[in-house]
């Protein structure tokens, strides 16, 4: 058991992945106070959340997106850390622990404001989140870097140009979603033109991505070391929203059935991502295998599903470490990172 640690751990927010961050927050907060930590549950929309709130959205799992949830101004999108920061308790803490997916609480707005207080958190910062965040951005870093990421173009372009020069079928998205929210798959030009349309109601921009048929599978990282690989096979097309978060949707190998010299490049490249784009304590990076099992890049994500039954906490059991565990050990790297000690509380300037 390591020291005791008093954790502000901050979920919900008000972008598209609500829902899959309050699931992430809920069962982070649980974890942690069952290895003996001190917890403040935080939705940045709402403020402190009781004991019974956390319970309520634990036992309703992931919702929908879209279900049409009234949602209050996000403070972080408005700059108002203060009010977070004064909620009862938040002066005490050692650290935070962002759990917020999409939107200001991983595009780095939230590094940012947390950086300019002096406030300790674990994760990556205001670049890494802001690299992996821009799926465009992060890409041309990749190549530049050597690894492998499907061709691909962003509006404004013709489409015209885009099946000419990526073919169909190919991928259009959001460059800066998570949660494959608004992510098509166009077979055809009557499919391309309604993707576009679908991408466009969650952000103003669009990536056209070459499609690479194969297997898909993923590498998490903890601090400096590289998680066992693991294979997700949907029950869609595509690795969507759906497959991702619904029961019996997906059938998620770990550690996955590859040769090892296949698992040992995997791991490779995704701490060559992680640090390329600057990620920092824990991070997942996605990959297609082809059928020559070339390994293909598709992203980085520096703040990915914490559930205990997402990705990352499954390749943390895969390698010996259980959910609270491993959430323990991304508090541990952080304040190793940051030089820091239980009882240092924080004092926030502003």
């Amino acid at each position: 058991m390591s020291a005791r640690y008093r954790v502000a751990v901050l979920m919900g927010g008000a972008s598209g992945e609500r829902p899959v961050s309050l699931a992430s927050g809920t069962q982070v907060a649980g974890a942690l106070r069952s290895r003996g930590h001190e917890v403040l549950a935080v939705d940045t929309a709402h403020g402190l959340l009781g004991a019974s709130e956390e319970e309520a959205i634990r036992a309703a799992g992931v919702g929908d997106p879209s279900s049409g949830e009234e949602r209050p101004p996000d403070l972080l999108e408005t700059g108002d850390l203060a009010r977070i920061m004064a909620l009862p308790g938040m002066d005490e803490i050692d650290v935070v622990f962002p759990a917020l997916h999409g939107g200001a609480g991983e595009d780095g707005t939230l590094q940012g404001l947390l950086d300019l207080r002096g406030v300790p958190y674990a994760g990556s910062g205001r670049l890494g989140c802001t690299l992996a965040m821009d799926k465009e951005v992060s890409k041309r870093l990749l190549r530049g870097a050597g690894v492998a990421t499907p061709d691909w173009l962003a509006a404004p372009v013709e489409l015209d140009e885009v099946t000419e020069r990526l073919g169909l079928p190919l991928i259009v998205k959001p460059p800066s979603g998570g949660s494959t929210l608004g992510l098509t798959l166009a077979h055809d030009r009557a499919e391309l033109e309604e993707a576009v349309e679908e991408a466009a109601r969650w952000e103003g921009r669009i990536l056209f991505e070459r499609y690479v048929r194969g297997r898909e599978v993923t590498v998490g990282v903890v601090g400096e070391s590289a998680l066992p690989v693991g294979e997700i096979i949907p029950a869609h097309e595509l690795f969507d929203y759906e497959c991702k978060y619904q029961p019996g949707m997906a059938e998620e190998i770990f550690p996955a059935e590859l040769p090892e010299e296949t698992a040992a490049e995997l791991r490779r490249l995704a701490l060559e991502v992680h640090r390329t784009l600057f990620l920092r304590d824990f991070s997942r990076v996605d990959f297609l295998l082809d059928a020559e099992g070339r390994p293909w890049c598709l992203e980085a994500n520096a703040l990915p599903g914490l559930t205990a039954n997402s990705l990352l906490p499954r390749a943390g059991a895969a390698g010996g470490l259980s959910f609270p565990e491993l959430c323990e050990r991304i508090v541990e790297v952080a304040l190793a990172r940051l030089g820091r000690t239980p009882g240092t509380r924080l004092r926030p300037s502003g």
